[in-house]
């Protein structure tokens, strides 16, 4: 069964590069986000087995999201992603219930290895 995976990024472009990575690689990509916000409702509403989230993001930032998904799902799988290589920013979403994190400019193999890291 192909696992549901919500993609959350300000940037349309990053989201079509890691839904085309995910998608070649028999992912399914349950929906998109381009602000904490909608990532929070869109994982009210679609419940994927994965979220892929963006840290640096307008009206609610990945971190803030990601905490408000754990508050209502404390099962939710979170992989952080950010242009940052902020060692604070890493610990602070890893403390807050991140599964995992992957820095970007990445390449596709790093993705794909962190999504079967931590759902198959």
């Amino acid at each position: 069964m192909a696992k549901n995976i919500l993609i959350c990024d300000d940037a349309a472009f990053m989201r079509m590069m890691i839904k085309d990575v995910l998608s070649k690689n028999g992912y399914t990509v349950a929906g998109e986000a381009e602000n904490g916000i909608k990532a929070v409702e869109k994982y009210n509403e679609l419940h994927p087995d994965l979220v892929l989230m963006d840290i640096t993001m307008p009206e609610m930032d990945g971190i803030a999201a990601l905490k408000k998904i754990k508050a209502m799902d404390p099962s939710a799988v979170v992989i952080m992603c950010s242009a940052m290589g902020q060692q604070a920013m890493v610990i602070e979403s890893i403390q807050a219930g991140a599964r995992d994190f992957i820095v970007k400019p990445f390449q596709a193999e790093r993705v794909i290895e962190a999504v079967k890291k931590v759902i198959g």
